[in-house]
């Protein structure tokens, strides 16, 4: 079986794919001072809770934008799984070619994304990934990976806007009942929750433009994107597993399956 685990700023993504599934898939919380042996106790409970050990698995694909946990987590996979982990960059076969300015700046987890969104539903394609930041990754007509935008999640956002003003305090982010607020908290969810309705809208119209395709299809990942896809028209896919996805295509191309 395979094991895919997408390490991420604020989440560490997992899933084993078998039976042409992710069954299970599985979240946990980002903590940067866990050492590989706290994280394969992780690991190992991912398993148990799909009646499996360490020894179920027989390949491991990784991506990850958290520098100091790559290593502990391919030290994991070496101590317990047995097996070299394949970590994906831009030098490894993609599916897609990465056709922008410094392509080693390119994070693992935009490069899964488009991928997939190339193998699975071809160009040209945009990507809407919502995150710790939230991204946009393009895809071209001809299956080229050209770049995108990177903004603050709206979590991001949020956390800030409390932080610098005293008298503010958190807000659920959801759309209130109307744009115009009529006490703090609604005010504050119209401006958070329509303000990145705007903002995703005006960024989205602007890669068509420059894309100038009537068949652009745009797909929406990560945790916020059901949410998102009842206020933004423009969204056509919900794929929730994306990243997941573009792993495997991205492990069987260098695996020769």
């Amino acid at each position: 079986m395979l094991l895919a685990i997408d390490i991420g700023n604020t989440n560490i993504h997992l899933g084993l794919w078998r039976d042409g599934a992710w069954n299970p898939s599985w979240r946990a919380r980002t903590v940067h001072e866990k050492m590989a042996d706290e994280y394969g106790v992780l690991v190992r409970n991912f398993l148990n809770s799909a009646g499996l050990g360490f020894d179920a698995v027989d390949s491991v694909v990784m991506s990850s934008v958290v520098p100091i946990l790559t290593g502990r987590f391919a030290e994991l996979v070496e101590r317990y799984i047995h097996v070299q982990p394949l970590i994906v960059t831009h030098e490894v076969k993609l599916c897609v070619k990465v056709a922008i300015d410094i392509p080693a700046q390119a994070g693992p987890d935009r490069l899964a994304n488009a991928a997939a969104a190339c193998h699975l539903f071809g160009g040209p394609a945009v990507v809407i990934d919502f995150g710790t930041s939230t991204n946009f990754d393009v895809v071209s007509a001809d299956g080229k990976y050209i770049g995108g935008a990177i903004a603050p999640g709206i979590g991001l956002a949020h956390d800030a806007l409390v932080s610098r003003a005293a008298r503010l305090h958190k807000v659920d982010l959801v759309p209130p009942p109307n744009a115009i607020g009529r006490n703090t908290i609604h005010a504050m969810q119209s401006g958070i929750f329509w303000g990145y309705v705007g903002l995703i809208e005006g960024i989205l119209t602007r890669i068509k433009n420059e894309l100038d395709s009537e068949d652009t299809k745009v797909i929406a990942t990560g945790g916020l994107a059901t949410l998102f896809e009842q206020h933004v028209p423009g969204i056509d896919i919900i794929a929730s597993e994306l990243t997941l996805d573009g792993l495997r295509i991205i492990y069987e191309l260098n695996a020769g399956h």
